[in-house]
Order: C-alpha cells, then sequence, then structure tokens
C-alpha cells in the first residue's frame, strides 16, 4: 500500500518533469499507517466538521497527499487529476492548495503548516469548550520535514502550542537529515527532540519504514495530556537505487532509468499511472473506515438542541449574527453625535468593544501590545491551558507566528481572527498576511502605531514602506482610516468579508472626527469618497488624503477656500475598494481637470496613479527620526504651510 503512494507521486512527477519525489517515497510508510489506521475522515462528505485534520507543512512533497487521496477514493482526485500533476487548472498544483476536496491549507511556506496546525488546534479546544466533546472531538496531525523545523516560525509556534498543552495536536517529522544542499549537517546541529521536549512537548523518535513502529507511536501520542512529536527516520527518497539517501532526490524527477531501477528494487510491476486491484481495494476499504464515525457523529449531532445545532452551524458557515450591523450603525451615530478627538487605536478599542458583545466567535489577540494596539475589549476574556472558553489570546513576542495561527483558526473554522501588533512590525509576519491573502481567510490585521506619529521611538518603529507592501498585496483590503467613523466603518467591512483578509492600519495619536454628519450608508466601502466638496467656485485642487493626513488636508482646504481657490478634500481609507468602484465614480472623486494632491506620511510608491503625471505626491521616501511627534511632521513638511507652499506653487 505504500509503494501504491511511492509509484503514483513518482509517476506523477516524471510526467511533470518536475516535483519533489523525495517526500513522498520517503515518507509512504508513515502516511500509510496514518491514513490506514488513524486518521478520522470521509472522503463521501470532506468538509465534515468533526473530520481530524491534516496538515503537510513540507508542501513541497504535494504528490503524497494527492496519491493517497486519489487511493483514498476523493473524487477530486480521480488518476486524470495524478496525471496532470502541475498542469494548468488541475487539481494538483505543485503545492497544496486549500479549497481542493479534504486539502485543509495551503502550504508550501516552509514551517507556515506547522504554525496553521497550532491554529487549527487551538480553534477545535475553542470549539469544544463551547459546544462540548460530543459535537468537537477531533485531532490535527502535520507532517513536517527538517526545512519546516529550521524555520525560525516552528519555533514561535511550538512555543505556544506547548504553553496551552494542545494535546490533541500531533507533528509527525520526516527525519530523513537531508536538504537542497546537501545533508542537514551542513547548516544545523540541533536536538530537535530536546527543543520539543523544552517546550513542553512529548517526544518519541521510531524507524519511519517499521509500520508497527508507527503505529505505536500515534497510539502513544494521541493519549498524552501535551502536543506530541514523532520524529520518523526516513531515507528520502525511499527504493531509489541510486539516488536514495542523497540531496539530489529531493526536487527534480527521477528519470526513466532510475525508475526501472526502482520498480525492479521493490517489485512492483504495475504501469505507470496503475495500481493493482487489491492494493486499490484496499486502500478504498481504508477510505471507507470513517463512515460509521461521520454517521455515529450525525446521530450526536441530532440530538443535540435545536439552538445549539443553529448557533453551530451560523458559526461554521462563517454568517455573522444577527444585531451586529445595528449596534456599530448606533455606534456610528454616537461618534458622529459627540465628535471625539481619539487616536484610531483606542476607536478601534470603542468598536471592538461593541463588536466582541455581539459576535462571540471573534477572537482576539495580540503580539505582546494588547494595552498598546488596544486589542483588549470588556467581553474578551484570556484562554489559557485550563479554560479554553475564552476569546482572547496573548501570543507573545510571535508577530509572525500569530498570522499564521490565525490563519490556521480561520481556516478550522467557527471562529474570526483579529490580532495587533505595531504597523512597522508587519515585516515580521508579511508572508503570514500573504498567505491569508493567497487563501481569501477572514483574518484582520490589527496594525497601530502606523506613522512617523509613533515619535521618540524612532525610526525603527516608524513605518515608511509598509502602507505600500500591504497595498501590493494581492486580496487584501488595506484600511487606514481618518477617524473614529470611518474606524467603525473599516471594522464593519472587515467582518462582513467572508474571502479577504484586512489589514486596520491605526494611528498612537489622536485625531479629530472629521466625519461630523451621521449617514447610515457606510462611506468607507466606497473605498474613497468626496469628504469635503469646494464651495468657492469650481473645484480647481482636490487633496487625496488617509489616517491622520486627512485632517491636515481638511486644514489645507478651509484655507484655499478662503483665499477663493476651490478646493476638494477626498478620503481615501482603502484603494482596493477604490479601485472597484466604476471609473465613472473615480472621476468624480478625484476630479477630473484639477490639480490633484496626494498627501500621506508615507512612501509616495504607487500613489501616481491617482494623481497623474501633472500631480503632487507629498509622502516621505526616507526613514524617520527619533523625536516628538510634532517636530517630526514639521520637519518632514506635514504642517498645513508646508502643504499650502506646495499647492500655491502649483495653482
Amino acid at each position: 500500500m505504500a509503494n501504491a503512494i511511492r509509484f503514483l507521486a513518482a509517476d506523477a512527477v516524471e510526467a511533470a518533469k518536475s516535483g519533489h519525489p523525495g517526500l513522498p517515497l520517503g515518507f509512504a510508510d508513515v502516511a500509510t499507517v496514518l491514513f490506514t489506521r488513524f486518521l478520522t475522515f470521509d472522503p463521501a462528505l470532506p468538509q465534515w466538521p468533526d473530520r481530524d485534520r491534516l496538515v503537510l507543512s513540507a508542501g513541497h512533497g504535494s504528490a503524497l497527499l494527492y496519491a493517497a487521496y486519489h487511493l483514498l477514493g476523493y473524487l477530486e482526485f480521480g488518476i486524470d487529476q495524478i496525471r496532470a500533476f502541475r498542469q494548468l487548472d488541475s487539481n494538483t498544483p505543485g503545492h497544496p492548495e486549500v479549497g481542493i476536496g479534504p486539502i485543509e491549507t495551503t502550504t508550501g511556506p516552509l514551517g507556515q503548516g506547522l504554525a496553521n496546525a497550532v491554529g487549527m488546534a487551538l480553534a477545535e479546544r475553542m470549539l469544544a469548550a463551547r459546544f462540548g466533546a460530543g459535537v468537537v472531538d477531533h485531532r490535527t496531525y502535520v507532517m513536517v520535514g527538517d526545512g519546516c523545523l529550521m524555520e525560525g516560525i516552528s519555533h514561535e509556534a511550538i512555543s505556544l502550542a506547548g504553553h496551552l498543552r494542545l494535546g490533541k495536536l500531533i507533528v509527525l517529522w520526516d527525519d530523513n537529515g537531508i536538504t537542497i544542499d546537501g545533508g542537514t549537517a551542513l547548516s544545523v546541529s540541533d536536538d530537535q527532540k530536546r527543543r520539543f521536549e523544552a517546550c513542553g512537548w512529548d517526544v518519541q523518535a521510531v524507524d519511519g519504514h517499521d509500520s508497527e513502529a508507527i503505529a505505536a507511536a500515534l497510539t502513544a501520542a494521541q493519549s498524552t495530556p501535551t502536543p506530541s512529536l514523532i520524529a520518523c527516520r526516513t531515507t528520502i527518497g525511499y527504493g531509489a537505487p541510486t539516488k536514495a539517501g542523497k540531496e539530489s532526490v529531493h526536487g527534480a524527477p527521477l528519470g526513466e532509468k532510475e525508475l526501472t531501477g526502482m520498480r525492479a528494487a521493490l517489485g512492483w510491476t504495475a504501469a505507470p499511472f496503475e495500481v493493482p486491484d487489491n492494493i486499490l481495494a484496499a486502500w478504498r476499504q481504508a477510505g471507507a473506515r470513517g463512515h460509521s464515525v461521520r454517521e455515529a457523529w450525525e446521530q450526536r449531532y441530532q440530538a443535540t438542541a435545536s439552538e445549539q445545532q443553529a448557533e453551530f452551524e451560523r458559526r461554521l458557515g462563517g454568517h455573522l449574527p444577527e444585531g451586529w450591523a445595528a449596534a456599530i450603525t448606533a455606534f456610528k451615530r454616537e461618534i458622529a453625535t459627540s465628535q471625539p478627538k481619539v487616536a484610531t487605536r483606542k476607536a478601534s478599542q470603542d468598536a471592538l468593544t461593541v463588536l466582541t458583545g455581539e459576535i462571540p466567535e471573534l477572537v482576539g489577540g495580540s503580539a505582546d501590545l494588547s494595552h498598546s494596539n488596544l486589542t483588549l475589549t470588556k467581553h474578551t476574556k484570556p484562554i489559557s491551558r485550563e479554560d479554553f472558553g475564552g476569546s482572547y489570546v496573548f501570543y507573545g513576542i510571535r508577530e509572525f507566528a500569530m498570522a499564521a495561527v490565525m490563519n490556521g483558526l480561520a481556516l478550522h473554522g467557527g471562529f474570526i481572527p483579529y490580532g495587533g501588533t505595531f504597523l512597522v512590525f508587519a515585516d515580521y509576519m508579511r508572508n503570514g498576511i500573504r498567505m491569508a491573502a493567497l487563501m481569501e481567510q477572514r483574518v484582520i490585521f490589527v496594525l497601530t502605531h502606523d506613522s512617523i506619529g509613533v515619535g521618540e521611538d524612532g525610526p525603527t518603529h516608524q513605518p515608511i514602506e509598509h502602507l505600500a507592501m500591504l497595498r501590493a498585496t494581492p486580496n487584501l483590503r488595506l484600511f487606514r482610516p481618518a477617524d473614529a467613523v470611518e474606524t467603525a466603518e473599516a471594522w464593519s467591512l472587515a467582518l462582513a468579508d467572508q474571502r479577504h483578509p484586512s489589514a486596520l492600519a491605526l494611528s498612537r495619536q489622536a485625531l479629530p472626527t472629521v466625519r461630523t454628519t451621521h449617514t447610515d450608508e457606510n462611506l468607507t466601502a466606497r473605498g474613497g469618497y468626496v469628504l469635503r466638496e469646494a464651495t468657492a467656485g469650481l473645484r480647481r485642487v482636490t487633496l487625496i488624503a488617509t489616517g491622520s493626513e486627512v485632517a491636515l488636508a481638511c486644514t489645507v482646504r478651509d484655507r484655499l477656500e478662503a483665499e477663493g481657490v476651490g478646493t476638494a478634500v477626498v478620503s481615501l481609507p482603502c484603494w482596493e475598494l477604490f479601485d472597484d468602484q466604476p471609473a465613472s465614480y473615480r472621476r468624480e472623486v478625484l476630479g477630473d481637470g484639477t490639480l490633484k494632491v496626494a498627501i500621506e506620511a508615507a512612501s509616495s510608491f504607487g500613489w501616481h496613479k491617482y494623481v497623474g503625471t501633472d500631480g503632487i505626491v507629498i509622502g516621505l521616501d526616507r526613514f524617520g527620526q527619533s523625536a516628538p511627534a510634532e517636530a517630526l511632521f514639521k520637519r518632514f513638511g506635514f504642517t498645513p504651510e508646508a502643504v499650502l507652499a506646495v499647492v500655491k506653487g502649483r495653482v
């Protein structure tokens, strides 16, 4: 049965003329034991809620998953799909992609699958605390390679998992001692087993080609109160006559001669992409193993109260509860009336206080900056190893793992995660943010201290290029609200959107309310809109700004208007949503034929698509300095006088 995985995977790589046969050949015995004897799943219903989760963190070994899923009877992985490995529009891309059959997460960037799995295991414990073990009781398994464990995110993830004692998390390590450059001794001498032990994990080591030893280790791992690591000593490229155990088998087709030799060595006589009937029947029987387990779960589920069923299904369906939108609209009305002068990070906390009281699946957190990001509310009880009934994770100083764990929480289902850090540290979590966008997950990144307004902390903490970096990420929506009203609107949009992650760039410094007239309509949903229209005759100048610079633009506009220069202010809190608007709307807002001036205390990169070649961008294309915020804004030209001088030089 293991050889069926090996040859389907090797044949797929050979046909594609690219791929990674080393892991599927070496890890096939481990995978066979896991799939046929331990993993709980049902190919007839791949998304059954109480299935075990399986993550191939070493995503380059995707051919192993595809081969196993074909053998188990998943319809998405028929033999034509195995033949189409790595081809356009196939179900078998080079790395696993979530949304195709039973694949739980998109993997490839090493180590992130491991961190996703921590989020999934955490979600299981949290859902079980809310709905009971009769409804939620499953495990999360992860297959990792040496590369996953070398990446720094692995330590952040295993440290958090050990701290929370996620006992239903089991990691299977393909301990083959090989990386692309050669033996792992070239670059690392860590004792990985002791590292996991130091983080509070149960650790076992087995021969990864001894099925009974693997089974015994998995049996033991299922009963530990802590997360488990099983180090499976394997031979990369097992069975390949001249390449087994060598780095050359990691990421290239074996070649016809090597494949022929492997067939002889392993006694495999079937033609490429063929599996003997008796072996396929054994696999299909293993695939049917979970059907009765699923039926038993369905009986237990149907016996639960109808209200509990409705809530469980609402959460897993990603639907928000009734009443939340009315609550945030009432909050907006209150702001427009009281017109507070507050930092948008504080406005975010105020909005969250409303939202976390209305939406129980919101799970917050921060990378050790809870009282700076203001991500805690009176409704967010901390999660601990003793009590998973809370809704707030203290992630510690682990920004990258926080992003990937939040992705895992979202992928599992039942929760909407948000987590905070400083905008400048989006660098640390960049690839986790990218993966949320790639996987189309509703994950919300709260990124505060969004400009040189950070002040005295200096250039290490003052984001410059970060807004441009986030805006360049496909499928990510970046909001930089101007005041408390736009902040509430940004939260509404982020929560209502199931297909896009969102990033909220929020100020440290207090900002005045610029939206002083309430409207039930969410103007931020347009991405950009005219905040102040010209009144001194025809519009001649359009000032376009985001965040803290919108109030500055309003001051400049009033002075230009007083001098008879018709000037409008456009607030542009979300470029992505604005770009989605009809061209006619965008032209109307930006004012065809006017002098367009963009104002943002950050990199000017990207702004010219709005101001054109004849427009002006007042930005910041250098690093900041350490000084009070007011001194920095003056130094770098973000004052009414400085902006007026630039504009009046052109009108």
